[in-house]
């Protein structure tokens, strides 16, 4: 039997009930010292703090069995003071039983409002795996990890987007972020990755699977998009080539930051792209390709502008190339760890916006022929 079949389950139902100790002695002290007291010393009222703190340890029944218990409780104080039958004994008991019956109630829209987040999350895993693949941990020549944050609460998907897939000799990959936030975004982001796993095995140049993309957001648009929202709706993406033996990278640019190309030593350059508009702006663009070079050893991080727009109490953005300079000599594994605990510290543990990021580090490749590094004004253009 695997080991948290056998001993996983059980561990939270023994908590559970070793924490119902708590309001059971709780019952016990106050009745036990109630008893003590002389009879002008009222200690029952206190025996409703014991159903009042239950729905933080168990859920309604435990909780109701504890009002029950406390309702027992303040009747045996009234019976040994020798007035059940006072107004004063009849009104503590009445009252500690509407003040039970309210927890209890409380309790329940409670369990039940956790049930409908944990369905929530279930269905949001879902939804990001099916939409979003998991990439994988190596392609070819590159090590990759990923790193998706969601703004909404209990999402955990939404505008930000990702994909990565095998071509002739190489890896294309996406990265992009559709306007909007959180589960109002996903129907973008759905038409964009899908039109990009469909096409982005073609052999046609990143400049025209741009094209592409930016023709699958129009129509979407025409067929989907509210009037009142017409022009609204659109998304800046990278897109990346890495071949597998030339140590360069190629990428096109709709409106998209550009990433991070992080050098042993903790070195970190910027790319200098051309970038088009975003997709789906309805204006003219001519998608221009820049090579830049990508050599074993380099890691090239790819984001979106969640990332950088993260703001601190000052409303200092959050400054990633000043913080990715410390870990250039780690896996991409780690720097996404790094990234992440440390993005989170700046924005005080919860972003406004999606952030997505992507980290792919070259590993040496045995070439017959090598390029040397290109400079930055050796890029190339197509229009």
């Amino acid at each position: 039997m695997r080991p948290w079949l056998k001993g996983g389950p059980r561990q939270p139902w023994q908590s559970t009930h070793a924490l119902l100790l708590l309001p059971i002695l709780l019952i016990v002290v106050i009745t036990v010292v109630d008893l003590q007291t002389p009879t002008n010393v009222h200690l029952g009222p206190a025996l409703v703090i014991a159903p009042a703190l239950t729905p933080s340890i168990a859920g309604p029944r435990a909780t109701a069995a504890i009002g029950a218990l406390a309702l027992a409780a303040q009747i045996l104080i009234g019976v040994a003071h020798g007035g059940i039958g006072t107004t004063n004994h009849i009104v503590q008991i009445i009252t500690l039983a509407v003040l039970s019956v309210l927890v209890v109630l409380y309790s329940a829209l409670r369990e039940r409002r956790q049930a409908q987040l944990a369905q929530v999350r279930t269905v949001a895993e879902a939804a990001q795996h099916v939409l979003m693949w998991p990439l994988p941990e190596q392609i070819g020549p590159l090590r990759i990890a990923s790193l998706y944050m969601a703004a909404e609460d209990e999402a955990q998907i939404g505008g930000d987007l990702y994909a990565a897939t095998p071509c002739d000799g190489g890896v294309r990959v996406l990265i992009g972020d559709v306007r909007g936030k959180g589960l109002a975004a996903i129907g973008e982001a759905a038409v964009l990755l899908g039109a990009f796993r469909e096409s982005a095995h073609r052999h046609i140049p990143l400049a025209e699977l741009a094209a592409v993309l930016e023709q699958s957001i129009a129509r979407h648009a025409a067929d989907l998009e509210p009037p009142e929202e017409a022009g609204e709706r659109f998304a800046t993406a990278l897109l990346v080539e890495i071949p597998d033996r030339d140590p360069i990278t190629r990428m096109t640019s709709c409106g998209h930051p550009p990433p991070l190309l992080l050098s042993p030593g903790h070195a970190v350059s910027v790319p200098s792209l051309h970038p088009s508009p975003p997709l789906g702006v309805h204006a003219p663009a001519e998608h221009t390709l820049d090579v830049f070079s990508f050599e074993p050893g380099d890691t090239l991080l790819l984001y979106t502008d969640g990332v950088v727009e993260a703001r601190d109490t000052g409303g200092r953005f959050y400054p990633l190339t000043e913080r990715a300079a410390r870990w250039t000599d780690d896996t991409p594994e780690a720097l996404m760890h790094h990234v992440r605990r440390d993005l989170l510290i700046h924005a005080g543990g919860r972003l406004d916006d999606d952030a997505a990021l992507i980290a792919l580090h070259r590993t040496p490749v045995d070439r017959h022929h090598h390029h040397g590094r290109l400079a930055g004004t050796d890029r190339v253009r197509h229009g």
